[in-house]
């Protein structure tokens, strides 16, 4: 296993962190392992993936689609 040091870390989010870790009965340490552990694991691989994870909750929408004219007249090069 490796070790990780973090400096200069903000008193505040340090505070945080201890009072997340109590209240999930662990430690600092523990607490900052499982949320590294959430946070990278369950990060969608690509843009795709993180625009349908965070709409999956509004569900289908379906969409009147207009009828398809017909194209422009191509271009001359006369």
């Amino acid at each position: 296993m490796a070790n990780l040091t973090i400096r200069k870390l903000d008193p505040a989010v340090k505070e945080r962190l201890r009072v997340r870790a109590a209240r999930h009965g662990h430690s600092m340490e523990e607490e900052a392992r499982r949320i590294l552990n959430e946070s990278l694991t369950t990060e969608p691989a690509n843009a795709f993936d993180r625009l349908r994870r965070h709409f999956a909750g509004i569900g289908d929408v379906e969409l009147e689609l207009p009828p398809r004219l017909p194209g422009r007249e191509p271009p001359t090069f006369e």
